[in-house]
C-alpha cells in the first residue's frame, strides 16, 4: 500500500492543530479545534479556508478538444464561453457514472478539467480510452495546489491581494492568469459549500506564499480554517452529490436528479446517451429525495428507508445540519411508494425513526 501523500499545506494544518486523516491516499484535516459545527457557522456566517490540493486537474488541448470532450460529456458545452464554467457528469455507456467534473473553457482549443480526488486515475484512464483526433491530454495533479476560500466575506479578503476586478466576476465563471500576492493562480468563482467564494489554483512552488497571504487579510475579516468534515455538511446542507453516495458507476444522473446537466437533445451522440433517454422514457425505480428527521436518530448513508412495511430505498448522505438544526439526509427512494407518502421511516440498529419527505435543496443562500 502506498504511503498517504501531503498536499503543499500540510504543515499549515499541522500548526492550525487540524485533526489529520487519510481521505483518498491524501493527509488532510477532518477538523480543527473550534469543531464541524463551528466551521459550517462560520462558512455561512464570515469565511473559511479549505485545503482541495487533492482535487485532479487535467489539461484537454487540441483542434478537436471541444468534440472530444461533448462526446464524454453529458453536458452541453457548445455555448460555453471563454472564461465559463460548466459542470458535467461523465457516463458509461450503460449511463452510470464516471465522475461529476467541472470544465473550464479557456479557449475552444484549451480546457482545464477539474476531477474527484478518489478518480482521478480512472478518470484520466477514460479520457485515453475515449480520446480521438487532435486532443492533448494532460494530468497536472501532481502540479497543483488549490484553496477553497468560502462564505460571504470571501470577496473582502481576496480582493486586496489581487489587481483582479471580483465584483466584476460572475458565479461559474474564471481568470485564467491572475497574480494573488504575486502568486501566478487560476481564480474561479465556484465552491463546493452553497455559499458566495472562489477556489484558487496554483503551481506547487507558490502554494505557501498563497496560504499565508490569504490567511493574513483574512484575519481582519474572521478567517477561520476549516476541514473535510465541515465540507461534506456543507454541500448535504446545499443538497449537492458527492461520487461514491449520489452517484457512482450504479447511479445515473437522472435518479440523481440532475436532469438540467444531461443534454440529451445535443447534437452529439454522447456516452450514456440512448441509456438515458431509455431511463427517462421509461421511468426510474429510484430516485434521490430529501428527508427532514422528525425523531433524534443520525441518519448515516446505507440505512435502510422504509415506508408501511416495505423497504423502499436507503440513504446515499446524511447527517445533523447546524446551519438549519437539524438531522437531514438524502436518500434514494422508489418513487411509486415515495410520492404518495409524507412521512416514511429511518432503520437505525433495530429501531425505526421517523421522517419527512421534503423538496431539496435543503438550504439556499439568500442572493
Amino acid at each position: 500500500m502506498s504511503e498517504a501523500k501531503k498536499t503543499p499545506f500540510y504543515e499549515k494544518h499541522v500548526a492550525l492543530k487540524g485533526k489529520i486523516v487519510d481521505y483518498s491516499g491524501w493527509l488532510l484535516p477532518v477538523q480543527y479545534p473550534k469543531g464541524l459545527v463551528e466551521e459550517v457557522h462560520d462558512t455561512r456566517r464570515r469565511a473559511t479556508i479549505f485545503d482541495v490540493s487533492h482535487m485532479g486537474e487535467v489539461s484537454v488541448e487540441g483542434k478537436d478538444a471541444e468534440a472530444f470532450l461533448q462526446k464524454i460529456l453529458v453536458n452541453d458545452i457548445s455555448r460555453l464561453k471563454d472564461n465559463a464554467i460548466i459542470y458535467s457528469p461523465v457516463c458509461y455507456p450503460d449511463g452510470g457514472v464516471v465522475d461529476d467534473i467541472l470544465v473550464y473553457r479557456i479557449s475552444g482549443e484549451n480546457f482545464f478539467l477539474v476531477v474527484n480526488a478518489a478518480n482521478t486515475d480512472k478518470d484520466y484512464a477514460w479520457f485515453q480510452e475515449n480520446v480521438f483526433g487532435d486532443v492533448r491530454l494532460q494530468n497536472l495533479s501532481p502540479e497543483y495546489a488549490q484553496i477553497a476560500l468560502q462564505g460571504p466575506n470571501s470577496e473582502a479578503i481576496l480582493q486586496p491581494l489581487t489587481d483582479a476586478p471580483l465584483k466584476e466576476m460572475k458565479n461559474y465563471h474564471f481568470l485564467p492568469e491572475v497574480k494573488v500576492a504575486g502568486v501566478d493562480c487560476l481564480v474561479s468563482r465556484t465552491g463546493y459549500t452553497g455559499e458566495d467564494g472562489f477556489e484558487v489554483y496554483c503551481k506547487n512552488d507558490g502554494a505557501e506564499v498563497l496560504w499565508d497571504a490569504v490567511w493574513d487579510t483574512g484575519q481582519k475579516h474572521e478567517l477561520n480554517p476549516a476541514g473535510l468534515g465541515s465540507r461534506d455538511v456543507l454541500r448535504l446542507e446545499a443538497s449537492m452529490p458527492l461520487y461514491g453516495h449520489e452517484l457512482s458507476k450504479e447511479l445515473t444522473p437522472l435518479q440523481a436528479r440532475l436532469d438540467r446537466f444531461v443534454a440529451l437533445d445535443k447534437e452529439v451522440d454522447f456516452n450514456g446517451r440512448s441509456a438515458l433517454k431509455k431511463q427517462k422514457e421509461k421511468g426510474m425505480n429510484r430516485m434521490l429525495y430529501g428527508l427532514e428527521m422528525l425523531e433524534r436518530g443520525v441518519p448515516r448513508e446505507g440505512y435502510p428507508v422504509k415506508s408501511g412495511d416495505f423497504e423502499i430505498g436507503w440513504v446515499s448522505s446524511g447527517s445533523y445540519s447546524p446551519t438549519l438544526d437539524k438531522f437531514i439526509a438524502m436518500a434514494f427512494l422508489d418513487p411509486k411508494a415515495a410520492d404518495q407518502v409524507e412521512e416514511v421511516e429511518l432503520m437505525i440498529r433495530t429501531r425505526s425513526y421517523r421522517a419527512r419527505i421534503i423538496k431539496l435543496p435543503f438550504y439556499r443562500r439568500k442572493k
